[in-house]
């Protein structure tokens, strides 16, 4: 789950400009740079995400980051104080519960239903919540689409009880039955919302690459947090994707990696139907590197999943995204780096992993 098809990669355009930047290095290259991160990079970055995201940006609002982790933690450290309540996917992103508790924050699980996150039971549980981090692009693990009515409801409480929206847009280039949906923060008239985005998906995960769209009176905030931080985040490759955008290679590469992992989601929805069958539930398979199976036969996913790991299967157990008391079993399934062909005999393992739980019954 997460990884990418690195073996598709345009190695040698890519090669090609780390070493022109290489020989173009001057004497600025080796100081500290904009706090912010380049202002190349950041308006390249703008004029992408509102062509591309429907965003409501400028680049004086971008601040580049290492990755969506990072990006996370400093609107934590900005928008939130010990004690601060925050609604969070249930089930959801377990690294962001893992931030939001080193902050000192309190979770408050929001349970997710076809529609996204239920914002009517959000408001019934802490209406005075002081933040709510979502996915709503392709909810993670889940998969579905924040309906257009909860967008506005979530935006609409975010502007009565003076709260922050976090927006976690982590995969949304990859849809595979409809155009990719617009983003939160392009409906959100009032500032509301912090917008995160990554090319950890987009290129691959090691180049810890990603961007923070700030609301402007937020943005000298972040600047501080983001000084006693690390100061400034790291040039080069920010000049690198500067031109790897520029010169047309981001968007020839997402238009073959869009087929790709269509190609690889439908050989993977094709086989669970025929090994698994009414045992599981498919959920979210319309878009992104994952998706998710829900367990009908009572089988423990923890417990097959760390037997399928001695047998080199590697399934990520749904319930593992739940902070309540009553997780669903299950298993995330990431397709973006197995070959079509690997797939069917992988599905078949864990088909025989299923069966020798329910034999041993």
């Amino acid at each position: 789950m997460g990884q990418v098809a690195t073996d598709q990669f345009p190695l040698q355009i890519w090669s090609s400009l780390v070493a022109r930047h290489c020989r173009n290095m001057d004497s600025r290259s080796f100081h500290y740079g904009d706090q912010l991160g380049s202002q190349a990079f950041r308006e390249t970055i703008a004029r992408y995400l509102r062509t591309a995201r429907s965003l409501r940006c400028e680049a004086s609002q971008i601040m580049i980051v290492s990755g969506s982790q990072q990006a996370l933690e400093l609107s934590a450290r900005v928008l939130l104080d010990r004690g601060s309540r925050v609604w969070i996917e249930e089930p959801g992103y377990w690294l962001a519960k893992a931030v939001f508790a080193l902050a000192g924050c309190r979770v408050v699980p929001v349970p997710v239903d076809e529609e996204g996150l239920d914002v009517a039971t959000g408001i019934k549980l802490c209406r005075r919540a002081r933040a709510a981090f979502v996915t709503p692009s392709h909810q993670f693990p889940l998969g579905v689409s924040m309906s257009a009515s909860r967008r506005f409801q979530l935006l609409d409480w975010a502007q009565s009880t003076g709260s922050w929206i976090i927006e976690d847009d982590y995969d949304s280039e990859y849809r595979y039955e409809s155009l990719p949906i617009a983003s939160l923060q392009g409906l959100d008239t009032n500032a509301r919302v912090i917008y995160i985005g990554t090319f950890s998906k987009v290129l691959f995960p090691s180049l810890r690459l990603g961007y923070v769209v700030i609301p402007p009176d937020l943005v000298d905030r972040f600047i501080a947090i983001r000084g006693a931080m690390d100061i400034c985040p790291p040039g080069f490759y920010q000049e690198v994707v500067t031109d790897f955008i520029g010169e047309g290679h981001f968007a020839r590469h997402i238009r073959r990696m869009r087929v790709l992992y269509r190609e690889r989601r439908s050989a993977l929805v094709n086989s669970i139907d025929e090994e698994l069958g009414n045992g599981v539930e498919v959920l979210g398979g319309e878009a992104g590197m994952h998706l998710t199976v829900a367990l009908a036969n009572g089988a423990r996913d923890v417990e097959v999943a760390e037997r399928a790991s001695r047998q080199k299967l590697w399934t990520w157990p749904l319930s593992r995204c739940y902070a309540g008391q009553k997780p669903r079993q299950g298993f995330v399934l990431g397709y973006g780096s197995t070959a079509k062909a690997d797939i069917p005999r992988s599905v078949r393992g864990l088909h025989d992993l299923l069966q020798g739980k329910r034999n041993s019954k």
